[in-house]
């Protein structure tokens, strides 16, 4: 067989290559439809943020909220439970351009306070946006009778009332990771709420950072709370609850206040720092102040009152910024350092705890008490020792 050339050399025949193919029969997702499964609603889809809130369908599902401004003037309404509203982070910001008091978002079912108990909504996520009021507008976020509602992640600034309303979310209501800052009123403000978790939020230059009213069993945990202009943390008709773990500073006010027939709370293990005031029992019994570091109060770190009284006083430091060796951090005129005010009380332990270079009395007795016992505590008295 003559092989062919090319330019004189011979070359090989090319075989055929056969390529074969295993055909599988593909099933696509798109073509399946998964039983119960209901189709996520893409406000970007919509006209409006309200036409997509209002697409929800009776039994609940997913609003995901895409990045952008939107701005708008009337308040947004939820009136769905068993919902999640997601955003895209803080590149979602719903901007409340209303000047007539009026909140930015309200998660209420239709018949409003009128609703019936066994009717409530239930279980209401909102996530993963931002939401910036202005000084005339309303609460940043307010919810009406939601049992489970659960903000997570979510950014709240300069409104004009409060950043986040919990008005009677009675069951387990959860604040977690969200960003609360300058808004007018209160922070976190939660009214008639019950099995409370508030965890690992920050609080910077509200009015007040926190207010828990006429609830129980509150557990807040590993917040910061810095530069309020007036309280840090007031509890009133309360119970039950614990504050741990906590770092609250430079409020101009008290940093945490309990009032008005509080009774069996614990608050441990907080860094109050620079405050007008540390802490200040009104009228508590029955709790537990223990293994706090009070530093740099300009008046009292703590003060139990002549209403409240079986308290326990326990491992505390109350301490100027001293460093060692005789050097003290802060400079003259912000060195004032507070210690314990017993204030016509009863039934007081005081146990195992350091007073340390205060600028005032270590505990300082006024009016008529009785029933104060004091073991293993130290006080240093002067500032540079």
């Amino acid at each position: 067989m003559t092989l062919p050339h090319r330019n004189g050399i011979p070359m090989k025949t090319a075989l055929p290559l056969i390529v074969f193919l295993s055909v599988t029969h593909l099933s696509f997702a798109a073509d399946a439809v998964l039983s119960g499964a209901r189709s996520a609603i893409d406000a970007s889809q919509f006209a409006s943020l309200q036409a997509a809130f209002d697409a929800v369908p009776e039994g609940g599902g997913l609003v995901r909220l895409p990045a952008g401004d939107f701005e708008i003037t009337e308040p947004l309404l939820l009136r769905r439970g068993d919902v999640r509203v997601e955003g895209a982070g803080s590149a979602t910001n719903i901007i409340n351009r209303n000047q007539n008091g009026k909140s930015a978002l309200i998660v209420q079912h239709a018949d409003g306070q009128q609703v019936k108990k066994d009717e409530r909504l239930w279980r209401v996520n909102l996530t993963n946006f931002r939401i910036t009021g202005n000084e005339k507008s309303g609460h940043g976020i307010e919810a009406i009778l939601i049992e489970e509602i659960f903000v997570q992640g979510v950014s709240v600034s300069y409104c004009g009332g409060d950043g986040i309303r919990l008005d009677h979310c009675y069951e387990d209501p959860r604040v977690t990771d969200c960003l609360i800052t300058y808004n007018k009123a209160v922070g976190l403000n939660l009214l008639g709420c019950h099995d409370i978790v508030v965890s690992s939020n920050q609080f910077e230059e509200n009015q007040d950072a926190l207010h828990c009213i006429d609830s129980f069993n509150i557990c807040m945990t590993g917040n910061c709370v810095d530069d309020h202009l007036g309280k840090g943390v007031l509890i009133e008709n309360t119970y039950g609850s614990v504050l741990s773990g906590n770092m609250i500073e430079e409020c101009q006010g008290t940093a945490v206040t309990l009032d008005r027939d509080c009774y069996g709370i614990t608050i441990s293990a907080n860094v109050i720092a620079h405050n007008g005031e540390g802490v200040d029992l009104v009228d508590a019994h029955g709790c537990a102040v223990s293994a706090n570091t009070f530093t740099l109060m300009k008046n009292h770190a703590l003060r139990i009152g002549e209403h409240s009284g079986r308290i326990a006083v326990t491992g505390n430091s109350f301490c100027n910024s001293y460093l060692g060796d005789g050097k003290i951090k802060r400079k003259e005129g912000d060195r004032q350092a507070g210690g314990l005010v017993l204030q016509s009380t009863s039934h007081i332990s005081l146990t195992g705890n350091v007073f340390s270079g205060l600028s005032t009395a270590a505990v300082a007795i006024r009016g008529e008490t009785s029933g104060i016992t004091s073991s293993a505590n130290v006080t240093v008295e002067r500032a540079d020792e």
